[in-house]
């Protein structure tokens, strides 16, 4: 008795089944295709496993070997499996630009009115043409009287030199009890007496030597020369001089007359600095050169070290050894900014916009990435005069000036126009032709004129005292 065969083997495949025809029988004329709806359900002469449905549909590729052709190249005869209907080729989705009637449809009148005539239409765009046209002038005659205003207020400091040089000069410190001379003080100081009352309003609590910035010189070629001062500090000094005031054109790498002055001075501030474990901060570069820009090298050097050891100054240029002196000093700016703008300091909290995301930016450059070069002077005569307070007193007439556009109702937007990176207002200052190299407030209108008058109008609610009040509670060491 012969072992039985497993029925799997017996039932010979399609090639199989094809091939012992094809061997025993002459060819024959093929039989006519059945209809459709029997195409699926194999005849009486198919080869079907048992465990495989009738009705089901056949699978070729599990009846076929694994290596067999398609049926299609075995076979003289049409495939009898269903084939796909032939679809139209996809029409690319890709744009290739407005239609023939995107070009001429309107994008402002409403779907439902009727199309314009031309006539209409004709006298609408001359309107929006004489309406652009007459803001161009107005605008023009608006930059015209600025600049009028400005140069007459120019043209009054330099009226008023005698006054400076007789009764200022010879004892700044008059200006303090003298409303007048305090009020002339705050309208800015010559240009060219900058030099000396600077050095006089800072001071030199740190006793610094007339040939301590030639010995910090000295001592950072030494360590250039020998590659021993870190080259992440060097890189950081360069990315940090690419932005300082590149306006003036003074500081360029190749053509600033005044790039090697301001390079050898950073140098020699972080020699300075480096006894004390401190590295160099980035914003730097633009103190340094705010005072190259108005004093000779070794005095730019010492009123730079003596302004920066301010307690204010210091702690934003202390690193993370004073990282809860920067945290009070944002909780005073928190609570000023509360009571004399309330509806901004809201917005802001509901936005969770904390002193900490724009504050730094404006103070450890001293305003000067910000603003254009002749505000952040005058800012800077009155804040050797006043002292730290002054800080926070631009600082929230800068808020006073962009209030109009502090209310979007999008975080990352605020955060972009606190940036100076509003993308409607670049676009506004392109269109008009106006320079993207100033201060980065200058394409939303901030101005010395502008920003100025913020600022005295805070006078009927600023008080000094409350300063004070809140240095003693926040900074009780100091």
């Amino acid at each position: 008795m012969q072992p039985r065969a497993n029925r799997f083997s017996e039932v010979p495949g399609p090639e199989t089944d094809i091939a012992h025809d094809r061997s025993t029988t002459p060819p024959t004329p093929a039989p006519p295709s059945p209809p459709p709806h029997d195409r699926m359900h194999p005849g009486p002469s198919s080869h079907v496993t048992p465990s495989m449905p009738l009705s089901a549909p056949a699978d070729v590729s599990k009846l076929s070997p694994p290596h067999s052709a398609p049926a299609s190249t075995s076979l003289d005869t049409p495939s009898s499996l269903p084939t796909a209907p032939a679809f139209p080729p996809r029409r690319s989705r890709r744009s290739m630009g407005p239609s023939a009637f995107e070009k001429v449809m309107s994008k402002t009148r409403p779907t439902f009115l009727p199309p314009k005539p031309k006539e209409e239409d004709d006298k609408h765009m001359a309107d929006w043409q004489h309406i652009m046209h007459q803001s161009r002038v107005m605008a023009e005659k608006r930059r015209k009287a600025l600049q009028e205003r400005r140069l007459a207020r120019e043209k009054e400091i330099e009226d008023s030199v005698h006054i400076w040089e007789k009764e200022i000069l010879p004892d700044w410190r008059v200006v303090k009890r003298n409303a007048r001379l305090r009020k002339l003080w705050w309208h800015g100081i010559p240009t060219n007496l900058r030099a000396s009352l600077w050095e006089k309003a800072v001071g030199n609590e740190l006793a610094l030597s007339k040939d301590h910035y030639r010995t910090c010189l000295s001592r950072a070629r030494r360590a250039l020369s020998s590659g021993v001062f870190p080259q992440t500090t060097l890189d950081l000094m360069e990315q940090d001089m690419l932005t300082t005031l590149p306006s003036i054109h003074l500081f360029l790498k190749e053509t600033g007359p005044m790039y090697g002055d301001l390079k050898d001075m950073l140098c020699a501030w972080v020699v300075s600095r480096s006894d004390e474990g401190l590295g160099y901060t980035a914003g730097a570069a633009k103190i340094a050169a705010m005072l190259l820009i108005n004093m000779p090298n070794q005095q730019a050097f010492i009123v730079m070290r003596n302004l920066l050891e301010r307690h204010c100054m210091r702690s934003f240029f202390g690193g993370e050894r004073a990282k809860d002196d920067v945290e009070a000093y944002y909780r005073i700016f928190d609570t000023m900014l509360a009571d004399g703008m309330p509806k901004i300091y809201f917005n802001f909290k509901q936005h969770q916009i904390s002193p900490g995301a724009y504050f730094p930016d404006w103070v450890v450059p001293l305003f000067l990435d910000h603003l254009p070069f002749e505000a952040c002077a005058r800012i800077w005569d009155v804040l050797l005069l006043e002292g730290d307070s002054f800080i926070y007193r631009a600082a929230l007439g800068i808020l006073a000036v962009l209030e109009p556009r502090l209310f979007f109702p999008d975080r990352k937007e605020l955060m972009e126009l606190l940036r100076g990176e509003n993308k409607a207002a670049i676009d506004v200052a392109k269109r008009e032709g106006r320079p993207m190299n100033g201060g980065k407030y200058e394409i939303y209108g901030v101005d010395e004129e502008s920003l100025w008058g913020r600022i005295e109008s805070m006078n009927d609610w600023w008080k000094d005292s409350t300063w004070t009040r809140l240095i003693q509670r926040e900074l009780p060491d100091l």
